[in-house]
């Protein structure tokens, strides 16, 4: 049985926006936040906002929920929001922010479209993200060059953050996050315009000063949404494996790794016509929960088959 939970801010529900994230502090349930990221109005069109709330399960309500930041300049349209919410291992939030589809923006150091910011829990912003100093870019800013990151993970070992993100009629890329990086967006990628085919900007080997992805899909969209490494029992076999949620492609991928190097890709859940939204592991029963993308919103779970009865 599904029910709703009060208290959760206005949300515009314009194209790609809507709620778009949520995530739990770190320290749940003794900290009772729940983040989300989601679109909303303001004064020259939608933003991607930030907020958090203090989860009350027994009344089913999200009280005091405050908004820790809003991802500048609000924009008319309904595209290319992003949104991920992350946490790493000293409690940083980390926030995909999406071009709004004006693919220069990823460049633009002034902008928060087309980047990835961090936070701490409260929403302040860190004293050593990596532009604090400087005065031509936002403070809030980690990384730079993002199309539409839609999905984000971090490794269970090295405790990098991945994240996935949508190219431009292929192009599709995984990529590593760097402090201060520059990972390409529109003047080095593998996407293509949607009209004619042609080039959109170098391709990212060729401009040292931005970072290459460890994994793109050259030929044919995928695009991905949803990323998660596996840590559990259920599946001893996939330890450490990235799966990757396909919209496009209408399947989950999973990818053995060497190190930063994607293997052979296997293909679950294909041929049901399925878009993958997002993609999580059961901290507690290490199963694999999977959302699709439809309006009927089905939340799938993958065990193994001698938990099935198959």
């Amino acid at each position: 049985m599904v029910e709703p939970i009060a208290g959760t801010p206005e949300v515009a529900l314009i194209g790609q926006g809507g709620l778009l994230d949520v995530a739990l502090h770190p320290d749940y349930p003794e900290q009772p936040w729940v983040y989300l990221s989601y679109s909303a109005a303001g004064e020259g069109g939608y933003a991607t906002h930030v907020g958090r709330g203090e989860l009350d399960l027994p009344n089913r309500e999200l009280r005091n929920f405050e908004v820790l930041h809003v991802a500048t300049p609000f924009v008319s349209g309904g595209g290319h929001f992003g949104s991920r919410l992350l946490f790493d291992a000293e409690q940083h939030l980390y926030v995909t922010v999406g071009d709004r589809r004006n693919r220069y923006a990823a460049q633009d150091l002034q902008s928060h479209h087309g980047k990835v910011l961090r936070l701490h829990a409260d929403g302040r912003i860190p004293a050593d993200n990596p532009f604090v100093e400087d005065d031509e870019a936002l403070d809030a800013i980690f990384s730079y060059g993002h199309r539409n990151a839609q999905g984000m993970a971090l490794h269970p070992e090295s405790g990098a953050i991945w994240i996935n993100e949508h190219g431009q009629r292929a192009g599709d890329e995984i990529n590593i996050l760097v402090a201060g990086g520059n990972f390409g967006w529109p003047i080095a990628t593998y996407s293509r315009e949607y009209s004619t085919g042609g080039s959109i900007g170098r391709l990212p080997p060729e401009l040292p000063e931005t970072i290459d992805p460890v994994h793109y899909w050259e030929d044919q969209a995928f695009p991905p949404s949803g990323m998660a490494f596996y840590e559990g029992e259920a599946f001893p076999e996939w330890q450490g494996d990235l799966f990757v949620g396909g919209l496009g492609r209408q399947y989950l991928a999973r990818f053995a790794l060497d190190g930063e190097q994607l293997l052979d890709e296997e293909r679950l859940l294909e041929g049901h016509g399925w878009r993958i939204r997002d993609v999580r592991v059961g901290p507690h029963d290490g199963y694999v929960y999977v959302l699709v993308d439809a309006g009927s919103a089905p939340l799938l779970r993958l065990v193994p088959a001698s938990d099935s009865g198959q």
